[in-house]
């Protein structure tokens, strides 16, 4: 046994009753037959000063500092609603534990109950997605349409709020995916997942760099209009491309910064200054006036017409500043999006409009974070009127 066990439980609660009572820890150790270290460890031992014996818990679990005061409640006779009261918890949480991480003869330690929580917080948990099916199902469907485990989690919540079988948090959509061995769901929704990763990864991007080259009669940010920056009033977008291999294809994003509505412009033949410009001003003229105020966009050579885009469209066009892909934040995520349908390194020629016009669709359809998990397109329905269906 080792030398948690060399003294009874009664010498410890003996030894403890002393110093409570004021007798300084030398002479409750000698009274008691042990070191003054000794003393000093099992004061610190109760005490939550356990180096590397005992961890402390987080979150809203008991911590040992937690379970020394039931144990002092329990020796002076307190009620489980004061001792509760006095640790900020409710008494049926006092009751559940002391029932729980109790020892054999029905004694309650602060040190021995944090063990036994301890290493049953570590035992493997079933996970919910393996027990419920149904919950499993709409989980993976939802994965399939390229939703994200935060989306997933808010979205099952609304549509299900009277069945918490069916809601699950993200973070146990994360584990089923990127922790959990064969039977997690790693085979099930691989091709799905946004990354294409079945590892976790810290998020982050690198500025892309540019060949500056001279756009005739550019306005730039610094002089776009105050509502921009709000996001209160619609119709005003973020534009760039997305290069395939070899930078020899292209696919044009534009996302309106209030609905985060995304349109793509189709560029088979190309991706100068020609080609983007007829494609801006096709998908500009499809739009309500309502939505045709301002366009943001890199200081890429393909917007050389801008002017010639916004004498047709009457949409004022406006250049971020060099290497600053914040300034068009909404549009740089929306570009990270869109990779999962069209990875790096492929020839984005071969997408057919109507493809294209799918694929706006999905990412209009998918529920976002900023929209308080509302899809864009009810979004912009609601800002011109028009039925979501």
């Amino acid at each position: 046994m080792g030398r948690w066990s060399r003294k009874s439980e009664e010498v410890r609660d003996s030894f403890y009753a002393m110093i409570d009572s004021g007798v300084p820890i030398q002479k409750a150790s000698e009274a008691h037959g042990v070191k003054r270290k000794t003393g000093y460890r099992w004061r610190d031992e109760r005490a939550g000063i356990v180096r590397g014996r005992v961890r402390e818990s987080v979150g809203p679990a008991l911590t040992l500092e937690d379970r020394v005061e039931i144990e002092v409640g329990i020796r002076i006779g307190l009620s489980y609603r004061k001792i509760g009261s006095g640790i900020g918890r409710d008494h049926s949480v006092v009751s559940r534990d002391i029932a729980r991480n109790s020892n054999v003869d029905g004694s309650y330690r602060a040190v021995s109950a944090q063990r036994r929580a301890d290493a049953s917080a570590r035992r493997p948990k079933t996970s919910k997605l393996r027990v419920h099916q149904e919950l499993r199902a709409e989980v993976i469907s939802r994965l399939g349409k390229k939703w994200s485990p935060q989306q997933i989690s808010k979205t099952l919540k609304q549509d299900f709020p009277e069945r918490p079988e069916m809601q699950v948090s993200h973070e146990t959509i994360y584990q089923a995916i990127y922790v959990l061995p064969r039977g997690g769901l790693k085979k099930e929704v691989e091709k799905a997942l946004r990354t294409g990763r079945t590892f976790r990864k810290p998020h982050g991007r690198v500025a892309k760099s540019k060949n500056a080259r001279h756009i005739p009669d550019k306005v730039g940010i610094a002089d776009r209009p105050d509502e921009v920056e709000g996001r209160k009033i619609p119709g005003h977008w973020e534009g760039d491309l997305i290069m395939g291999k070899n930078n020899k294809s292209a696919i044009g994003t534009l996302v309106e910064r209030t609905t985060r509505t995304t349109l793509l412009l189709h560029l088979p033949d190309g991706h100068g200054a020609v080609q983007v410009r007829d494609a801006m001003i096709e998908a500009m003229e499809s739009l309500p006036d309502l939505l045709k105020r301002s366009v943001t966009w890199d200081q890429g050579f393909e917007m050389r017409a801008h002017a010639q885009i916004s004498a047709a469209t009457g949409v004022a066009i406006y250049f971020a500043d060099p290497h600053s892909p914040w300034q068009r934040g909404t549009n740089e995520n929306t570009n990270g999006l869109l990779r999962q349908y069209f990875p790096k390194g492929t020839d984005l020629s071969v997408h057919s409009l109507e493809e294209l016009r799918r694929v706006a669709l999905e990412l209009n359809e998918r529920p976002r974070a900023t929209l308080g998990y509302r899809p864009p397109l009810e979004k912009f329905a609601e800002l011109i009127g028009a039925p979501t269906t």
